[in-house]
This record gives structure tokens, sequence and C-alpha cells, in this order.
């Protein structure tokens, strides 16, 4: 169902603006507050709140999707822990690299709280192995990035990234000669959807006729594989490479091949300089201070959190050889977004013509972050 759309931002407020903003020189979004969607959090509005914990009797206990050289996601995520421990010295933090989709998740989670850990961080996809401990942990708060499950001591967080997809498609569409897009998916996961879907939504804005052909390689890091899809989709008339990866392997292709590409999480231009559009680059380092402060202060509360554009993600400075005609008329679409205006209103169609948001309707950041269907020009995702 489309809910009115409603603007989402993190309850750490303004603090995550000081990022990614002032290193890029960008805007900062309004300063608000809101939760996501207030019936989720409503029913844990009556727990009592965990107790206070000092500082140098906390632990921090982070459970990585990969290593934390990937030179991406997990990297980003390390990167906000190391600020963490400049802003609280006496705290303690354990962390786990590539933590298993089993039951060693288990044990590994069950550890942590052994070890006396007051909050537990995660990536995505632990969510049974995760809640069937917090189960036993009522006073252990577990956030999970890119998760589902809310419970009493259970809550998630993630970026809104497809609206920083969709400026870096307005930019594809701009720059592409066929309007022929390809995207690299590690799994067709709502985080792949939302990123291919607006990002044509993006590039069809100012080219009705572009398309966007994705490949799935089953991997969140698997640089051959990466490589071996962006060669398949370059070999198929694409022109313009975008997708969700830890790592630079179809940035060296478009480079090697005279493409452009877009990538994740990170400003990565020297792998590939004359290929290099931007990235959608990630900044949890306020975040993670502010939810360590909740807890050591005995505030936090399970709020599912999504940090927006210009508070926790947003693109970096444009590559070296995008004219500064597409880099103007992106980044207006990017002033429109951030002040309120949605890209993700009606009609729009799936790929097989069927609507599936009706005109005078806008998709809500819930809509979006769960979003789980391709959009009409989309193909190679179920």
């Amino acid at each position: 169902m489309i809910l009115p759309r409603r603007q989402l931002l993190a309850t750490a407020g303004a603090a995550f603006s000081t990022g990614l903003v002032a290193r890029h020189g960008l805007a900062a979004a309004p300063t608000a507050t809101d939760r996501l969607l207030a019936g989720l959090a409503d029913p844990f509005s009556t727990v009592a709140p965990m107790p206070p914990v000092a500082e140098e009797d906390a632990l921090l206990a982070l459970g990585y999707v990969g290593p934390v050289s990937d030179g991406g996601w997990t990297e980003m995520h390390h990167v906000a822990v190391q600020a963490v421990r400049r802003a609280f010295p006496r705290l303690r933090t354990v962390y786990v690299e590539s933590m298993p989709y089993s039951a060693d998740a288990t044990r590994l989670l069950r550890e942590f709280v052994a070890e006396g850990a007051q909050l537990v961080m995660t990536g995505a996809d632990y969510g049974d192995f995760l809640t069937d401990v917090a189960a036993r942990a009522p006073d252990t708060a577990f956030m999970q990035c890119d998760g589902r499950p809310i419970r009493a001591n259970v809550s998630w967080y993630y970026i809104a990234h497809w609206y920083v997809s969709y400026v870096i498609g307005v930019a594809a569409g701009l720059l592409s000669r066929d309007g022929r897009l390809g995207f690299i998916a590690s799994f067709p996961l709502p985080s792949a959807y939302a990123g291919a879907n607006a990002a044509l939504m993006g590039a069809r804005s100012v080219n009705p006729d572009a398309t966007m052909q994705v490949i799935s390689i089953n991997a969140w890091f698997d640089p051959q594989a990466a490589i071996q899809a962006a060669n398949a989709l370059a070999d198929k008339g694409c022109d313009f490479l975008f997708g969700i990866m830890d790592e630079a392997g179809y940035l060296h292709v478009a480079q090697e091949r005279g493409l452009w590409a877009a990538m994740w999480n990170k400003d990565i231009r020297q792998f590939g300089p004359d290929a290099y559009v931007a990235s959608v680059v990630l900044d949890f380092a306020q975040f993670y201070i502010a939810q360590v402060r909740a807890r050591l202060a005995g505030t936090w509360r399970p709020v599912p959190q999504l940090l927006m554009m210009g508070q926790g993600v947003d693109r970096d400075p444009w590559g070296q050889r995008v004219p500064q005609a597409v880099r103007d008329r992106a980044d207006a679409v990017r002033a429109r977004i951030m002040g309120g205006w949605s890209p993700f209103s009606g009609p729009i169609r799936d790929q097989h013509g069927n609507l599936r948001v009706a005109e005078g309707t806008t998709m809500n950041d819930l809509d979006l972050y769960n979003w789980d269907w391709a959009v009409d020009g989309v193909s190679g995702l179920p």
C-alpha cells in the first residue's frame, strides 16, 4: 500500500550534517526529526528504558558482513567505529569480520552478550539469529543495518540512498550516448531494486528512452564476478555502469573500455579517474556516536532510523570529466529533493506494465526501503 510521504530523519538531527556536508560542500537537509512510521515504535513506548552505563564499563560489539579492508561498505562502518573510539576513549569495542549467515552468527552474538556488550550493531540479514539472542538479553540494545525486525531491544537503521541514486541517474541520462545503462547488483534485494529503479527514473527524467539492464552476481564482494558482469553489460551496449558493490571492479572495466561509472560507499575515483562520475558516499560516524551516547545515558529506544541525503549519505564531488552543464542540472534536482520534493510520485508502472503507484500518490520512505519490484525499463531483476 502506498502511504502519504513523510520526511523521515534520524533522531540525531543536525549532527548528521557535520560529516558528509562539511567535506563535500553540499547544503544540508532541514534539521527535523520524525519516526519512520509511528506505528512501528509505539508498541514499545511503555517499555522501561535500559539502565545507563558508565563509559568505562561499556562495550560496543559489531558483527560485520565483510572484511574491514573491503574498500567499501564494511570499511565505512569501521571508519565510524574509529570515530566512536575517539569520542568515547574509555569505551571498549570488539568486532567480528565476515560474520557468517548461519548458526555461527547466533554463537558470536551470544559471545558479545556474555562479554558484557550494551550495544550490538550488525549488518543485514541476521534477523532471526539476532532476535533469538536479543530475547534473552533485555539490557542489550541491538541495531541491524538494513534490517527488518523491531523488538523492545532491537531496531534497524539504513541510508536513504535512493535519492542520491536518482540524482546520479539524472547525470547518467545526460552522459549516456544511447541511454543504455547497466547495473551490477549483489542480490535481488530491496536495496538493489531501489538503486536501479531510482537511477533509471532519474535518467528517464532527461532521456525518456533510457533503459537499465541488471546483472546480479550473488555476492557483495567478488571483484572477478563484478568485472565479468561489467564486461557483459558493456558488450550489450551499456555505456554507463552503476551498482551496489563493495569494491572497484566495474570501475576498472569502465576506465579500460571508455565508459562512465558511478560507485558506492566512498570516493574511489583513483581506480578510474576518466570514467568516474560520482559515488553514493556513506558517513555513519555521527549516527554511531549518537547511538552510543544514547545507550550510555539509558535513553536508547527501538526506533527505526533512516539517514537522509545530506545527513549520512550523499554524492561526492563530481568526476573530472563530468561537464559543468551535467553537474548543474543534476545538482538542481538534488536541491529540489533537499527542499522536500520527491521524484517518486505516480504514475509509476512496473516492468510488466502494471500500475504500481497511481497519479497523485507518492511513495514514502518505508515503501522505498522495502521496494521489491522493478520499474518499467529495468530488466534483469525478478
